[in-house]
C-alpha cells in the first residue's frame, strides 16, 4: 500500500490542476487501511510526505478508515455502486470518516481527486 501511496504522491505533485485545487490545503490526514496507518502530510496541495504509522505523536486533521478490498474496488476504472466515492464507503458500512469533517468538506474535491489518482486510466 505504501508503494501505491507514493505513486499517488508523484502523480499529485506533477498535476497543475490538483495543485491549484489544493493550494489552501495544508494538513495531515490519517488514512487507515485494515488497521495499517498512513499519515499523509499535505502542504499547499503538495503531498510532502507519506509516513507509515502507527504513531500516537502525529496529529491529524481528519481520518479516512476503510479496508483494502474497498479501496481496490474504488481504484477500478469503473467501481461498483457504493465504491465510487469516499462517502460511498461510509454509506455501505465499509468506511468511516473521523476528525474535523469541516476541513474535509472545505477541501472535498481536492481530496476526492487525490484519492482517485490510483484509479487506472485517471490522468493527473
Amino acid at each position: 500500500m505504501l508503494t501505491t501511496l507514493q505513486q499517488m504522491q508523484d502523480r499529485l505533485n506533477r498535476s497543475e490542476h490538483l495543485q491549484r485545487l489544493g493550494r489552501l490545503f495544508s494538513e495531515t490526514v490519517l488514512l487507515e487501511i485494515d488497521g495499517d496507518e498512513f499519515y499523509l502530510h499535505f502542504d499547499k496541495g503538495t503531498l510532502t510526505q507519506v509516513e507509515p504509522g502507527p504513531s500516537r505523536k502525529t496529529p491529524w486533521r481528519f481520518a479516512l478508515r476503510t479496508d483494502r478490498a474497498a479501496l481496490e474496488e474504488f481504484w477500478k476504472p469503473i467501481p461498483k455502486p457504493g465504491f465510487h466515492d469516499i462517502f460511498g464507503f461510509v454509506k455501505i458500512g465499509r468506511g468511516r470518516v473521523d476528525g474535523d469533517i469541516l476541513s474535509l468538506v472545505k477541501n472535498l474535491r481536492f481530496f476526492k481527486e487525490f484519492m482517485a489518482l490510483a484509479r487506472e486510466g485517471v490522468s493527473a
